[in-house]
């Protein structure tokens, strides 16, 4: 993860810039709430009134049944009510983290490959689930509670002022406490978060690093001071995830006991003035009704408030989750691109697919790294890229697929140009093989996949496999041989209608028999009328080329 931090402003106004899409979910979702405190009032005003009739006016049971038919119609209300601010606010809530899952995936589209390198895909992988998920208890119940923690009360408190003013007076009073110790304690839960999700990012990234260099540490006898870095890195979470609970739990125990105080203090006043012995303001009026119906609604008045307490580390989970995908969204893809004046300008000239005028990359820690460096590529040529190591081949395979912009000068393509990729350490992802021939041409149908495989040498091992294209591969081609990985990214290489194709070092670390087959089939991807640029050392792929192109160590070219 980048060491950039962002404001804690800027994080919020980047949630409430995505909030304010779901305004109208979330507001019905309040209007329930409000439909739920509604209902709620109505069964406590009956429940006071049959107790109050049944011993006060000793009624017969025949006179009850209207209120508990009463209290069992507002029942079914209230639950209503519930289950659509619940549905409201969970629908928001997804909606939300799609549209943000999907605003990450774009913007990591648009940062490519090499914007890309400096990121670690465990902590991508944790941001883009943990991070986003952490999203979901702010929308779907922080939000909505935050409104009805202002609304409910009121509501409360009118009808409380109605029945006996120096009662809900009491109530007034301690109001305001509790929120002033919720934002204390909710700036120390804030901090904890952020730190805890930077912590969990590093988890995952130390986590993959070790399991996918197990053979290696096997092999140097290093697995248990690995294992015991694991165990440490995990410990560290752990400590965080307590500390970040704990301070959650201070929280409700600030509200419980400044709640349980206010709601002792109305007890003793409605129980002293129905016994009569407060005789000031409206305490000789407290009847059993009056008094009961008050001492039912002090609970439900700090109700609304034990919710968003309990609600209130959702907003600070978000908070913490939202730093980290502001940082990564203020990375700017421009900043790799260049000044974006190879999109602004013209395309390049009829016939040509790229062409590259007196271009450079240079990176701010290295300074330039090629050029500058003119260009143009051609249907059916193959061009050879030769460098020493660090001379800026695989930097010019990046410009030329667009991963990367020229600082200076333009680069110029045809329009619409599509262009495959193959490295000398192909991606093959978990999943059949079709999974991965699908990387390459999503809609490529079975019989164009068996055909690909076929011309990339791979018909034989297809005809073998019992479940041939829906064949099952580990993590990067688990199950495959170095050779037939590359085969099959030469597959997808055959299988995509791109008319430019780059190649890193394609036949490294082969045997020469699968070497020779691959640069055979590579003339042949040049004689359909692709233009191939080939990084390489080698000489027989140096001899496949019509055209070479020399760098020195410093990128720039060589007569």
């Amino acid at each position: 993860m980048s060491g950039r931090r962002s404001g804690a402003g800027e994080a919020s106004r980047w949630l409430l810039a995505h909030v304010a899409v779901e305004r109208r979910r979330l507001g019905l979702a309040v209007a329930a709430g409000v439909l739920t405190t509604l209902a709620t009032l109505g069964q406590l005003a009956l429940l006071a009134r049959f107790i109050s009739v049944l011993l006060v006016e000793q009624a017969p049971l025949g006179r009850l049944a209207p209120l508990v038919l009463g209290m069992l119609a507002l029942l079914v209300v209230r639950s209503l009510a519930q289950f659509a601010q619940e549905r409201l606010g969970l629908a928001a809530s997804l909606a939300l983290r799609r549209r943000v899952r999907g605003e990450l995936l774009d913007h990591l589209a648009r940062l490519g490959p090499a914007g890309l390198a400096g990121h670690h895909s465990g902590s991508l992988a944790s941001q883009l689930v943990e991070q986003v998920e952490a999203l979901d208890g702010y929308v779907a119940r922080y939000r909505p509670q935050r409104v009805l923690a202002v609304i409910q009360p009121l509501l409360v408190l009118a009808m409380a002022a109605w029945l006996d003013w120096l009662a809900a007076l009491f109530l007034l009073l301690s109001a305001p406490l509790i929120p002033l110790f919720m934002a204390l304690v909710g700036m120390g839960a804030e901090r904890l978060n952020r730190e805890q999700f930077e912590a969990v990012s590093r988890l995952s990234g130390h986590f993959i690093d070790r399991v996918r260099a197990v053979s290696t540490l096997q092999l140097f006898g290093r697995t248990r001071e690995a294992t015991a870095d694991v165990h440490a890195a995990a410990d560290d979470y752990r400590r965080r995830s307590l500390r970040t609970l704990r301070v959650a739990f201070l929280s409700s125990a600030v509200l419980e006991f400044f709640a349980s105080v206010a709601i002792a203090v109305v007890a003793i006043y409605v129980g002293f003035g129905l016994l009569g012995y407060i005789t000031f303001g409206p305490s000789p009026a407290l009847t059993l009704f009056s008094g009961l119906l008050v001492l039912l609604l002090a609970p439900e008045f700090f109700q609304p408030l034990r919710v968003l307490s309990q609600h209130y580390h959702d907003r600070a989970a978000a908070l913490g989750a939202a730093d980290g995908l502001v940082v990564l969204l203020a990375e700017n893809a421009e900043d790799l691109r260049g000044s974006g004046a190879e999109r602004a300008g013209p395309a390049c000239a009829a016939g040509e697919l790229v062409r590259l005028e007196a271009a450079t990359v240079s990176y701010p820690e290295r300074g330039r790294v090629l050029g500058p460096l003119d260009l143009a590529l051609m249907p059916g040529e193959v061009v050879a890229v030769t460098a020493p190591s660090g001379g800026g081949k695989s930097t010019l395979l990046q410009l030329l697929a667009g991963f990367l912009g020229p600082g200076q000068g333009r680069r110029r393509t045809a329009p619409g140009l599509r262009v495959a990729w193959m490295d000398q350490r192909p991606l093959l992802v978990q999943g059949s093989l079709a999974d991965n021939l699908h990387l390459a041409a999503p809609e490529a149908d079975r019989d164009a996949m068996t055909r690909a495989l076929e011309r990339a040498g791979l018909g034989t091992l297809l005809s073998r496999l019992p479940r041939g294209l829906d064949t099952p591969l580990g993590e990067r081609g688990g199950g495959l041989s170095g050779g037939q990985a590359q085969r099959l990214a030469l597959a997808r290489v055959f299988l995509s209608p791109a008319p430019l194709v780059l190649l890193d070092e394609p036949t490294a670390s082969l045997d020469a028999e699968t070497e020779a087959d691959i640069i055979d089939r590579l003339g042949g991807l040049a004689r359909e009328g692709r233009c191939l640029v080939i990084a390489t050392h080698h000489p027989a792929l140096m001899a496949l080329a019509n055209r070479r192109l020399r760098l020195d160590p410093r990128g720039e070219p060589l007569p």
